[in-house]
Order: structure tokens, then C-alpha cells, then sequence
């Protein structure tokens, strides 16, 4: 299981996450967004991949992000067409799209996105695109359609690592490849607690759950 750790914004709080080497840090290109970024990134390890987070953006705001930033990667949380990701996909960027659920929702959705993504990410339903700070119903994936791996996110923190140690037994799990952390694990002030993802980290590492 890889970490994603998302909503970065200090500079300070983003070199000290990034000596818990997750596989993924996120940044939020939308403005609505409290943590929205506007930033310079520092510089970190290679082995970190960079993804810029979107809600309904142009194409060319997208590249211009990945341009200014040097992202590997988007991760798109509106209702973008698969004709954008398909457009990003031939930038040579990981492209992950977002869908919403809460207590059931329609897998046929994710049939003309297949060929234009690498990753589904699922995440709460709430009445914002994505940050609303709680888990969904994760049951919901026993029926899980497809074969191309998934990220899930949506208010996973320290108190929900009982619940993600038992979803990680069940069958619809094989495909979930990385858990996306962010307000769970922040202070009051929008800074990650590296304390507490370490911590994280460490039990997937002790239960054989955690890889690069």
C-alpha cells in the first residue's frame, strides 16, 4: 500500500513530510480550496511523485501548473470529459480521476475513462469536491467493476486505521493501491502532523501492508 499525502502548502511542512517518503504529495490548484497553493515547491526526492489537484480546469491552466511545478502527475476532481484526460494522459503525466460516493453509486460511470486514466480515486460525497473529512461507504466497492487499480480517500485518519486493516482483508481491496491522507492529519493551521503519518505508516509497515 502507497501513502498520498495531500493538501501541502507550507514550505517547511512539505520538506518535513517529504523525509517520510511518501510515494505521492498533492497540491491544490483550486482556489475555493483552503489549501489552495500558490507557492514554490522546494525541491524534493525524485522518488516523490508530484500531483497537482484540479476541480473543473482548463487544459491550459493544467499545463501550465505542471509546467511551473514540475508535476508527474494530475489528479482531477470536477466533471472533467475523458477527452481532457486523454489530452493530459499524452503530456506522459499519471492522470487520476475522482469520483464521489456515499452510499452506492453507479460504476458505469467509470466505462469511458478505462483507456484515458491510470487510476480511479474515490472519495466522500459532501458538498465540497474533495477535503470534507470523512469516510464513505466503502462496502459500496464489493462491486467494483473494473481491473485498473484505485486510490481511496475520503477522511482517513489515525482512528480509521482499524477499519482500513480490516478493508485490506477483504477482496475488493486487491486493487487498492494507495490510501490519500490529508485533513486527518493536519494541526489547526492546514500543517501535516509528520508525527502521526509516521505512526501511520508504520503500522502498514508492521502489518505488511506499506511498499514503495
Amino acid at each position: 500500500m502507497k501513502l498520498k499525502i495531500c493538501g501541502m502548502k507550507n514550505e517547511n511542512n512539505i520538506l518535513d513530510v517529504a523525509e517520510l517518503k511518501p510515494s505521492y504529495m498533492g497540491f491544490i490548484f483550486y482556489e475555493k480550496s483552503p489549501r489552495y497553493f500558490n507557492g514554490v515547491i522546494p525541491e524534493i526526492s525524485k522518488d516523490i511523485n508530484k500531483i497537482g489537484v484540479f476541480v473543473n480546469a482548463t487544459f491550459d491552466y493544467i499545463r501550465g501548473k505542471v509546467e511551473k511545478h514540475d508535476l508527474q502527475g494530475v489528479q482531477l476532481h470536477g466533471e472533467e470529459s475523458p477527452e481532457l484526460c486523454e489530452r493530459l494522459k499524452a503530456l506522459e503525466l499519471t492522470v487520476i480521476k475522482v469520483f464521489s460516493i456515499k452510499n452506492q453509486f453507479n460504476f458505469k460511470v467509470l466505462e469511458p475513462f478505462e483507456d484515458v486514466c491510470d487510476y480511479y480515486l474515490f472519495d466522500t460525497k459532501g458538498k465540497e469536491p474533495g477535503g470534507n473529512g470523512y469516510t464513505f461507504n466503502w462496502n459500496v466497492l464489493k462491486k467494483y467493476p473494473s481491473i485498473k487499480p484505485y486510490f481511496l480517500s475520503g477522511g482517513i485518519g489515525p482512528k480509521e486505521m482499524d477499519s482500513i486493516l480490516l478493508f485490506l482483508k477483504r477482496p475488493e481491496s486487491q486493487l487498492c493501491c494507495t490510501l490519500d491522507l490529508n485533513s486527518k492529519f493536519e494541526t489547526a493551521s492546514k500543517v501535516k502532523d509528520t508525527a502521526k503519518i509516521k505512526a501511520f505508516k508504520q503500522v502498514l509497515i508492521d502489518k505488511n501492508y506499506y511498499y514503495v
